[in-house]
């Protein structure tokens, strides 16, 4: 267990936060959150950054104090649900933060279904709709980041695609918006392949999407091992478009990949490239002031996709603790937590670095079209589509 230190001081709050004002209760009291996420292991590039915004982040708004417990679960589902269970009834947390990838994510989500904890989580998840009543997403559904992919194919006149993704339910979850969303725009799937997060190599299945001669390619994988697919096609000789979805805006793309990731065309969410977005952009300014946070003590260019929400889960937690205090409900009980979780879906419009979340309790995503934007690898940077 790991409990991170105090964080900075309330002048680096104000600039990290800016805009968010908050009545402090009467009382100084303490909120203990949990975190688990995957800082080893294949999705370490997704999970690193999430815990590097965490330990920059205050430890204290309004009179209001964090306890926060941070543990890695290496990107293994067994692992996060292990973690989740010592954090609630060990930790006694009042709310959990994780995990980097779907298959931990929706572990931790099972555990705060049964026990009724709030989890934010920063990865999308894979649920039955009637066990996320505790789960609220930070990260772009799926369906809102194929929709805006899908579309570019079809403005581009892409009739056949092939498709490469992890064997897991993150591959999962791209197929399905393939069905529901390309396949009626009359773009056929002529190959679809996977490979495992911790792969070194796709050469297989290179070759048959290759031999099936698509238009196009996306690649459903994060961190890591979403470059791969773009160096083995490549080698092979394939000269098509590739895509590529939210969960490999990372420089470890471009560093990896080489070459190979020039003119991918890539969703993503606003936080990585808040500083490319027009003034009056809705996101721009928190965007901005997360890369500010991040690169001040991690370097330029340091910033990513996954470390904006870890951002966002505080800057929604900001607004959401004092309205749960004002119920009179103490933290550790309960009651808190219950108050915590009507605080989220009540509160409405909450700006932050990825986007202006409204959750309902129909939509556990809570984001529009503010959330996304399209990116494509030009001269070794992303640089957003024209």
């Amino acid at each position: 267990m790991k409990h991170i230190g105090k964080g900075v001081s309330l002048a680096a709050f104000a600039a990290a936060f800016a805009g968010l004002t908050f009545a402090a209760p009467a009382v100084a009291q303490t909120v203990k959150v949990g975190v688990s996420l995957s800082t080893t292991g294949p999705a370490a590039a997704l999970g690193v950054p999430i815990a590097n915004v965490i330990e920059l982040l205050p430890r204290e708004f309004g009179g209001v104090k964090l306890d926060i417990v941070v543990l890695d679960d290496g990107g293994d589902a067994g692992k996060a649900t292990t973690n989740a269970r010592r954090l609630i009834t060990d930790d006694k947390v009042d709310v959990i933060i994780g995990s980097s990838t779907t298959p931990p994510a929706s572990a931790i989500g099972n555990v705060a279904f049964e026990t009724q904890t709030l989890h934010l989580s920063t990865a999308p998840v894979a649920m039955p709709p009637d066990r996320m009543r505790f789960t609220f997403v930070l990260p772009q559904d799926v369906a809102l980041m194929a929709d805006v992919i899908f579309k570019h194919m079809q403005k581009k006149g892409v009739k056949t695609l092939g498709m490469i993704g992890f064997s897991d339910s993150w591959g999962d979850l791209w197929l399905a918006q393939y069905k529901k969303i390309a396949e009626p725009m009359g773009i056929k799937l002529v190959a679809e392949e996977r490979y495992g997060r911790a792969d070194t190599s796709v050469t297989g299945q290179a070759l048959k999407i290759v031999a099936a001669r698509p238009d196009a390619v996306l690649v459903a994988a994060s961190g890591t091992g979403a470059a791969l697919p773009n160096i083995a096609l490549r080698e092979r000789g394939y000269n098509g478009q590739i895509y590529q979805t939210h969960g490999a805006v990372s420089n470890v793309l471009m560093k990896i990949g080489g070459k190979s990731v020039e003119g991918t065309v890539l969703s993503s969410g606003p936080a990585a490239v808040a500083d490319l977005l027009p003034a009056g952009a809705a996101t721009k300014g928190e965007g901005e002031a997360y890369i500010k946070l991040y690169e001040a003590k991690h370097g330029a260019g340091s910033r990513t996709q996954f470390g904006g929400h870890g951002y966002d889960a505080f800057a929604i937690l900001k607004r959401i603790i004092p309205v749960a205090l004002k119920t009179g409900a103490k933290p550790g009980t309960p009651e808190f937590k219950a108050a915590l979780r009507q605080a989220i879906v009540n509160e409405k419009n909450i700006v932050a670095s990825q986007g202006v979340y409204s959750f309902t309790e129909q939509d556990h995503y809570g984001l529009d079209e503010r959330g996304r934007v399209l990116l494509v690898v030009k001269d070794g940077q992303f640089a957003l589509t024209e």
